[in-house]
C-alpha cells in the first residue's frame, strides 16, 4: 500500500519542486500523506463489498452493463494520461541517468521502459508487482535516509543551517519559504491553490490501482490496517523527500537544478553527485544506489497503473463472456489489454514529448475526484443511489472536467500551457474538479431521486439482504 504512493512522479518531481520553489513544493509533498487519510475511513468498507475493480464498485447499487461501460470509460480516461506523463518522465529520467539527454535518447529510453512495463505487467501479475512494491519501500527509504544524513553532515548536523543555505541559494530568497513562488499557480490566489490541492488528494485516493490494492487485501480489517501502516511509512517518505529537496537547494542550488532540468527531476541525482567528494568509491556507490531507486520507482509505478487498468477493463468489459470461464480464460485477454495499453501510452508519449503535457496528470486526478469519488461515497453510504444517478454523476463530472480543462489556463494563455501562444481560456482555475465534484454529487442525487421505481428497488434489496 505504501509502495503505491511512492511513485516516480513523487520521487522525482517533489524534491525538485521543493528545491526550486520551497514552500509550495513542500505542500505538494503533504498531499501524498493526506491521500491515505482519505482512504483510511473507506478502506474497510471497500474491501467488505468483495469488489476490486471499478466496474464492480460501480455495480454495487446499479446493476447492468451501462455502469460497467461507464467504469471502463473512466478507467481509460484516468489511465492514459497517467501513462503518457509517467512514460515521458521515465524517458527523461533514464536518459539523464545514462548521461545522454538528447531527444533521440529520451525517445529510445521511453520505448525501452514501455517494453519493460509490458513485460513485467504481463508476466508478474498482482503477486509479482506486490513483491516489487514491498522491496521498493525499504530500499527507497534507506537511500533517502542516507542521502539526508550525508547532506546534514555537510552543515554540521544542523537542519537550520541547511535550510538557510537553501534559502540563500534559491532564485527568490525572500519568497522561498512563503506561498506563491510556484509558477504554475494562476488566478484567484488561495482559492485556486486550495482547490488544486483538494482535488489532487481526492483524485489520487480514487485511482484504479489504489482501489485494486485495497480490494486485494485479505479482509476489511486487513485493508484498514494496511492503510494505517502505510500512513506511517508514507509519512517517513514525505519527511525524507522534504529533507532531500531542501538539501538539493542548499548544495546544488536552484539555478543549477533549473539549468539542468526545468522541472527539477534531476535534483536527486545532482544531490548524489555533490554531497560527496568526486572520484571516491563512495560517491560512485551512492549515485548508483539513487539511480537504482529511481529506476525501480519508475518501473513499479507505471507497471502498477498499467496492470490495474488492464485488470479493470478485462474484468468489466469481458465479465459477461467469461463468467463461466476459469482464471486462465480471463488471464489471456488481460495480457492482450496490457500490451495494447502500453502501446497506446507509448504512442501518446512519443507524439506529445515536445509539448507541455504535465496538465494531463492534473486532468486525470480531477476526473478521478469528480467521477469516482461521488459514486463511491453514494454507493457505500446511500441505499437510494440508482443507475440513473450513477450515470448522470459519472458522465456529468467527466463532461465538466473536459470542458473546463480545455478552457483553463493549463491549456492556453500561460507560459506553461499546452499552447502558450494562444489564449482561449475563460475558466480561471486550474482545478475543474472544484466545480465538477460538487456538480457530480448533485447530479447523482437528482438522478437517483427522480428514478422511476427507485423506492421499490431499494425495498426489494433491503428485504433480500435481511432474508
Amino acid at each position: 500500500m505504501a509502495g503505491e504512493q511512492i511513485s516516480a512522479v513523487a520521487l522525482l518531481a517533489i524534491p525538485g519542486g521543493i528545491a526550486l520553489f520551497g514552500y509550495d513544493g513542500f505542500t505538494v509533498a503533504v498531499d501524498i500523506l493526506l491521500t491515505l487519510r482519505v482512504i483510511l475511513p473507506l478502506a474497510q468498507k471497500i474491501r467488505n463489498t468483495g469488489r476490486y475493480t471499478m466496474g464492480d464498485l460501480f455495480g454495487l447499487r446499479a446493476p447492468g452493463s451501462a455502469p460497467r461501460i461507464a467504469a471502463a470509460v473512466v478507467t481509460l480516461v484516468i489511465t492514459l494520461p497517467l501513462l503518457t506523463v509517467q512514460l515521458r518522465a521515465a524517458g527523461i529520467s533514464v536518459s539523464l541517468l545514462i548521461g545522454i539527454s538528447t531527444d533521440a535518447a529520451q525517445l529510445i529510453c521511453m520505448i525501452w521502459i514501455g517494453c519493460l512495463v509490458a513485460f513485467f505487467a504481463t508476466v508478474g501479475d498482482l503477486r509479482g508487482m506486490t513483491f516489487m512494491q514491498v522491496v521498493k519501500v525499504p530500499v527507497t527509504l534507506t537511500a533517502l535516509a542516507v542521502l539526508t544524513w550525508l547532506a546534514l553532515g555537510r552543515f554540521e548536523w544542523n537542519p537550520g543551517h541547511l535550510l538557510t543555505a537553501a534559502v540563500n541559494r534559491s532564485t527568490a530568497p525572500g519568497e522561498y519559504l512563503s506561498p506563491g513562488l510556484w509558477p504554475y499557480w494562476t488566478g484567484l490566489g488561495s482559492l485556486n491553490i486550495a482547490g488544486q490541492h483538494l482535488v489532487v488528494i481526492l483524485g489520487t485516493a480514487m485511482t484504479p490501482h489504489l482501489l485494486l490494492r485495497i480490494g486485494a487485501s485479505r479482509s476489511g480489517q486487513a485493508a484498514r490496517r494496511s492503510v494505517s501502516i502505510a500512513s506511517v511509512l508514507v509519512g517517513a517518505f514525505v519527511v525524507l523527500l522534504a529533507a532531500v529537496g531542501f538539501a538539493s537547494g542548499a548544495l546544488v542550488g536552484s539555478k543549477d537544478i533549473g539549468a539542468a532540468d526545468g522541472n527539477g527531476q534531476s535534483s536527486l541525482l545532482l544531490l548524489a553527485y555533490d554531497v560527496l567528494d568526486g572520484g571516491t568509491p563512495s560517491r560512485v556507490a551512492l549515485v548508483t544506489a539513487i539511480a537504482c531507486v529511481t529506476f525501480l520507482a519508475v518501473i513499479t509505478a507505471v507497471t502498477s497503473v498499467t496492470f490495474a487498468a488492464a485488470a479493470s477493463l478485462t474484468h468489466d468489459v469481458f465479465a459477461r463472456h467469461l463468467r463461466r470461464a476459469s482464471d486462465t480464460g480471463e488471464a489471456r485477454p488481460l495480457r492482450l489489454v496490457v500490451v495494447l495499453l502500453c502501446a497506446l501510452g507509448l504512442s501518446l508519449s512519443a507524439a506529445t514529448r515536445h509539448y507541455q503535457v504535465e496538465f494531463l496528470f492534473n486532468f486525470a486526478m480531477n476526473v478521478a475526484a469528480s467521477c469516482v469519488f461521488p459514486v463511491l461515497i453514494y454507493s457505500l453510504f446511500w441505499t437510494r443511489f440508482s443507475r440513473r444517478g450513477l450515470l448522470w454523476s459519472v458522465y456529468g463530472g467527466l463532461a465538466l472536467c473536459m470542458v473546463l480543462t480545455t478552457f483553463s489556463p493549463e491549456v492556453s494563455g500561460t507560459a506553461y500551457a499546452l499552447w502558450p501562444e494562444a489564449d482561449f481560456s475563460w475558466y480561471p482555475l486550474q482545478a475543474p474538479g472544484l466545480i465538477a465534484v460538487p456538480a457530480a454529487f448533485l447530479l447523482g442525487w437528482v438522478g437517483s431521486v427522480t428514478s422511476r421505481g427507485n423506492s421499490r428497488v431499494t425495498t426489494s434489496r433491503t428485504s433480500s439482504t435481511r432474508s
